[in-house]
């Protein structure tokens, strides 16, 4: 009697965990970038009979589930176009621009392409929202080029007339010149959210820099989540937690009526 309502309090409080990841979907729903997070449960008496009897596993006895772990997906989601230059979209599946905070030198991974040029003591900086730096594909801030036009032109003079440059010179120094740059992991449902659509990579996990990515400019990558979805899913989540408190109910009738029969 007593594990009846042990499995229905647990499965209530799993279903506040879940309720608690689908929230956090919605309140991100027009956040750009963004990508919803999927609660994953396990059977806590399943585990235990998947093993042979002699097994000591973590988790000897039990009955109910538990959340075992949220994971993303990082698929490319629906594009729009801005008015920005300096906003960008990653039209590649798993895969991150690299951000360094300036403060702390913590390095993270993000999907959102909405920058920003942030002046610096030496110029202007390619950074996030938060004021962190756009890295290149040698892991170094990338510079962003203010021109003044009109003393560019007043410098050229209107007899001005462009240099001849060689075409293959031209080709070595574009390859080699800092562009924004993209990374991708062998695993990266691994990646640790921590906040503002960023990720960290836990320690071994080293990024991949993707050659040749393809990156749209004057776009944003629209947030993933989907709100069909997600209210059917606060639906089911409402009705489980219900039955879950129902179960809990019933056994507490069950008990009285046993106390009463014993009295």
């Amino acid at each position: 009697m007593y594990q009846s309502f042990y499995t229905g309090a647990l499965g209530a409080g799993t279903c506040m965990a879940k309720m608690s990841v689908i929230a956090n979907n919605l309140a991100n729903i027009n956040n750009d970038g963004f990508k919803p997070k999927t609660a994953a449960f396990s059977d806590l008496l399943n585990y235990n009979l998947n093993d042979s009897e002699e097994a000591v596993t973590e988790l000897m006895a039990g009955n109910g589930v538990r959340m075992q772990r949220t994971y993303s997906g990082f698929g490319t989601g629906a594009i729009v176009q801005t008015n920005s230059e300096c906003d960008f979209a990653i039209m590649e599946d798993n895969a991150f621009f690299m951000v360094k905070d300036p403060a702390t030198g913590e390095i993270t991974y993000t999907r959102s392409g909405s920058f920003h040029k942030g002046q610096m003591e030496d110029g202007y900086y390619l950074t996030t929202v938060n004021g962190k730096l756009v890295l290149d594909q040698n892991g170094e801030p990338l510079k962003v080029d203010v021109p003044d036009v009109d003393d560019m032109q007043a410098q050229m003079g209107e007899d001005y007339e462009p240099e001849e440059v060689d075409e293959d010179e031209e080709n070595e120094e574009d390859e080699d010149k800092p562009r924004l740059s993209v990374y991708t992991f062998s695993n990266p449902s691994w990646l640790m959210s921590v906040g503002d659509n960023e990720y960290a990579a836990p320690a071994g996990m080293e990024p991949k820099l993707v050659e040749n990515p393809r990156i749209v400019s004057s776009a944003l990558e629209r947030s993933g989540t989907d709100l069909s979805k997600e209210m059917v899913r606060v639906i089911e989540c409402q009705r489980a937690y219900s039955y879950a408190l129902k179960m809990v109910t019933t056994s507490d009738e069950i008990e009285s009526t046993i106390n009463s029969l014993r009295g």
